[in-house]
């Protein structure tokens, strides 16, 4: 398999991964929604950084990465999903910001930051890229280098879809007054926090 190939694929891998309706997803588009639509980038940006994180994890088959995942996958998941809960509770009770305080808030740095963080608390999506690299036929080894353009098309492909996200969402922020975003605030929170419990719910079920 030849590097344009492996980057293609890694692309298709990253928008796979990335496109499923999670945490982060709420998050860029609240962040869109309320600052526009570069702020929603910029927290794509982080968020596509740790999906290329995991995926390198699985493309360069880090075995005692990955066998430490399966081994402490209760624990993983418990942990991870009290810590989603946890951000959707101090979310919830953070006072929202007016339209006008919200675009002039935070700075892009702590944006990628803490959607990178986010993300990061789902470690095992490294096990959703090892499904995903085998459906498409990339579980083989190969050496370093073209694992560098399989990482590379990862990244590529995640970002495609952080970018289409904040295009859509900011399509509609002409809809939104102040107090629209104290209910989408709240609707956020909410969901965050649901995704946490689910996690721990499929670490006790």
């Amino acid at each position: 398999m030849n590097a344009f190939e492996l980057l293609l694929r890694g692309a298709i891998a990253g928008l796979a991964i990335s496109a499923p309706v999670g945490p982060v997803n709420v998050l860029c588009v609240s962040r869109t929604l309320t600052r526009g639509r570069w702020t929603g980038i910029i927290s794509g940006l982080g968020a596509a950084a740790a999906d290329t994180v995991y995926g390198s994890i699985a493309g360069f088959s880090i075995s005692f990465v990955i066998s430490w995942l399966l081994r402490e996958l209760f624990w993983i998941r418990l942990v991870g999903g009290a810590l989603l809960i946890a951000i959707g509770a101090v979310y919830y009770r953070k006072r929202p910001k007016t339209l006008k305080e919200a675009s002039e808030s935070d700075s892009p740095g702590s944006d990628a930051a803490s959607a990178f963080l986010l993300n990061l608390t789902n470690p095992t999506t490294v096990l959703s890229f090892l499904a995903v690299l085998a459906i498409l036929g990339l579980s083989e080894h190969r050496t370093w280098m073209l694992t560098i353009f399989l990482v590379a098309g990862i990244f590529a492909g995640a970002m495609f879809w952080w970018i289409l996200l904040a295009l859509v969402a900011g399509h509609f922020r002409q809809r939104f007054n102040d107090r629209g975003m104290v209910w989408m605030n709240r609707i956020a929170a909410g969901a965050i926090g649901a995704f946490g419990l689910i996690t721990m719910g499929l670490a006790i079920k």
